[in-house]
């Protein structure tokens, strides 16, 4: 009778940190999608609402790592079920870093919904667009344990990184062009860079859900198109 109640306590105890993770996830969705509302206000208000909200991933991520230490040290795992508990540790503290840079977007916003001039921001939007999607999927494939979806999260990578060197260069384009927009497209390209790693944490998650279901992460180089150290802008003509 013990060896079954400690089975059944043991599934409970993995049901819950399945249940954390997943709520980290979620939280970290909706952070994201409210600081790029926030950027294509720009809105103060909404951004607040982002930087309120993080105090909770990081209970979660404490919560999470109470649970592992726990699970580890008291059912001794093997198999799978360690396989399970090692990613949700390492799943755990991404999310929490894409918490942290969906903090900094909302701090850009802050700061750009009090400049006289307002940057272009739509170009900004559908790439953070693209990476919230990456992690709505990101959610689904471990909730499903699903490996193919987590690869099509991976594969999308590169895809940011594209996005976000053609939005270097068009901000730099901008700031030549305009100087009242130097200020705005500055903060906007902190504000890309940020959106631009949490896609970098979604594809680690990704992974981390490989590693999970198939006991091996990818064995293949992520494809990476950030170009942007290389990036400069077109020269100006001059009369």
């Amino acid at each position: 009778m013990s060896g079954g109640h400690t089975l059944a306590a043991f599934d409970t105890e993995l049901a819950a940190l399945r249940s954390a993770i997943d709520r980290m996830g979620e939280l970290v969705e909706r952070q994201v999608g409210l600081a790029l509302d926030s950027l294509a206000g720009p809105d103060a208000d909404i951004a607040g609402e982002v930087l309120k909200g993080d105090a909770e991933i990081d209970r979660l991520e404490a919560e999470v790592e109470a649970m592992t230490v726990r699970l580890l040290a008291l059912r001794q795992p093997m198999a799978k079920d360690l396989r399970e508990i090692v990613a949700a540790l390492k799943i755990a503290s991404n999310l929490e870093r894409m918490g942290d840079f969906a903090g900094s977007v909302a701090k850009r916003a802050v700061t750009l919904s009090t400049l006289p001039v307002a940057p272009p921001v739509a170009s900004l939007v559908r790439m953070g667009r693209m990476v919230q999607a990456m992690i709505g999927d990101m959610r689904r494939a471990y909730t499903e344990q699903n490996p193919e979806l987590a690869t099509s999260v991976r594969d999308r990578d590169g895809e940011v990184d594209a996005a976000y060197t053609a939005l270097f260069r068009e901000f730099l384009t901008y700031m030549m062009e305009t100087p009242a927009q130097i200020t705005g497209c500055t903060h906007l390209l902190f504000a890309a860079k940020s959106i631009e790693r949490i896609g970098d944490h979604a594809t680690n998650v990704a992974e981390n859900i490989s590693f999970l279901v198939k006991g091996r992460l990818p064995s293949d180089e992520r494809r990476k198109e950030d170009l942007s150290s290389y990036a400069i802008a077109p020269p100006q003509d001059r009369a």
